[in-house]
């Protein structure tokens, strides 16, 4: 975290995920101790804050995280499996505009997400991943896509683990 310029991050656990059936999922204070057990509590924090700000689209939680933290510099971190689809949210170009994106890579999805619309449409606002440290302070539309060995774990595995009675 220290190299990308971050002082926290936050697992936002959603109430729910408009684009996802609720069917199978776990009840959200389940998925919040789940998260909790991930986190250390004080530089990675394991947080509901969506659930409390009543927000239910990403847009809308940005908006209140800025007004609430006006001081923060927020970088919205990602799966790659997540730009693939960021054009089905709602207003997904206001959410490119709202904050620097830091997007983690997945298996069978990063060249995918490098080809996708949401990357054709911001390839001039990719930073090198050397940028890392600098980009809490860029100006929106700014993104990376994390130079790391593709990450398999999800929300969906962590649960599909869960209901299995496997350690996430």
């Amino acid at each position: 975290m220290r190299h990308l310029g971050l002082d926290q991050l936050w697992l936002m656990v959603s109430p729910g995920n408009p684009l996802k059936p609720t069917g199978g999922m776990a009840p959200l204070a389940e998925r919040l101790a789940s998260a909790r057990r991930l986190a250390d509590g004080r530089r990675i924090i394991a947080t509901d804050i969506e659930s409390r700000l009543g927000t239910r689209y990403t847009i809308d939680t940005m908006r209140e995280l800025k007004l609430r933290f006006p001081r923060a510099r927020f970088v919205w971190l990602m799966g790659a499996d997540n730009l693939i689809q960021l054009p089905r949210w709602g207003c997904w170009l206001g959410i490119t505009r709202a904050m620097p994106m830091l997007v983690v890579p997945r298996p069978g999805f990063t060249r995918r997400a490098l080809a996708s619309q949401a990357a054709q449409r911001h390839q001039k606002y990719r930073l090198a991943a050397r940028s890392g440290l600098c980009l809490p302070w860029q100006a929106p539309p700014a993104w990376i896509l994390l130079p790391v060995r593709e990450n398999p774990v999800s929300a969906t595995e962590l649960r599909r683990r869960i209901l299995e009675g496997a350690r996430p």
